[in-house]
């Protein structure tokens, strides 16, 4: 099983799971990314999770998951369930790909925390899977999500950037949560249809449509767009908003840095 970290995706909405560019499917990155990690292992049976906290596992969703993995060429997929079997938590500490469903943030938060996937979603991304999260999964994979009043907490902060989708033109929600999230932190609001990889040198790339950044300034936020074709990039020293959580699965005391060497292995300076 492979240790090199590769992109998170983060989808405002399903439809990047069947869009096709210039006649290929976008999901042929996801493809083209096991296969380079695996070449030793030929027509391996690549395996899928699908977690479906957010939205009270509801099967249709993951039918629709099931869908768009049988055009990537990956067909062992599996639901985990708010409530998973020691059989569920075993294939998700396997998975290859894992998908965090949209729906509630809120609720999808409160089930990680209970159910022990939040250290296994950050284990598994450090561990080499590769990371999808579709709407309120992308949030999740971000600094920082919100209840319905407003209130911003803590979320896997494995992008370190406050993430939001389909909340175009007004982007008031990124708006509301940046200035509140932290100094020098960062926003991006990912359009309808839309999507964004961020990529383990730190850079954001744009997916079809382009992104709202939010940044705040001593003049309040300001708001820039990002189209596709070009990136956007945290500073690898600066603010990698790790949890406390986090930290200590990673072995990072205060003011530690994570780094890559070029073997791919991961140390802290």
């Amino acid at each position: 099983m492979s240790s090199t970290i590769k992109p998170i995706f983060l989808l405002a909405d399903s439809q990047l799971l069947f869009w096709r560019e210039d006649g290929e499917a976008f999901l042929a990155r996801v493809r083209k990314l096991l296969e380079e990690d695996q070449p030793e292992e030929p027509g391996k049976a690549w395996k899928a999770a699908y977690v479906g906290a957010s939205n009270g596992d509801a099967p249709e969703f993951y039918d629709l998951f099931v869908a768009a993995m049988d055009e990537a060429g990956i067909h062992d997929c599996r639901m985990i369930p708010s409530e998973p079997s020691a059989e569920d938590l075993a294939y998700f500490d396997e998975a290859d790909l894992i998908l965090l469903a949209g729906g509630d943030v809120e609720l999808g938060w409160k089930v990680f925390q209970r159910n022990g996937l939040q250290p296994r979603i950050v284990e598994r991304y450090y561990g080499g899977a590769l990371l999808f999260g579709l709407s309120a999964g992308a949030v999740q994979l971000g600094l920082k999500g919100w209840t319905d009043d407003g209130e911003i907490f803590d979320t896997l902060r494995l992008v370190p950037f406050v993430v939001d989708v389909h909340d175009e033109p007004s982007w008031s929600r990124l708006l509301s949560v940046v200035p509140r999230a932290g100094e020098h932190v960062r926003g991006f609001g990912i359009p309808s249809g839309a999507g964004a990889l961020y990529h383990p040198d730190y850079s954001v790339e744009p997916v079809r449509h382009p992104l709202n950044e939010v940044s705040q300034t001593e003049d309040g936020p300001r708001q820039a767009l990002l189209f596709p074709g070009e990136t956007a990039h945290a500073e690898p020293g600066g603010e990698q908003g790790f949890s406390p959580e986090v930290r200590e699965l990673l072995g990072l005391a205060a003011g530690d840095e994570l780094n890559e060497r070029d073997d791919g292995d991961e140390v802290a300076n």
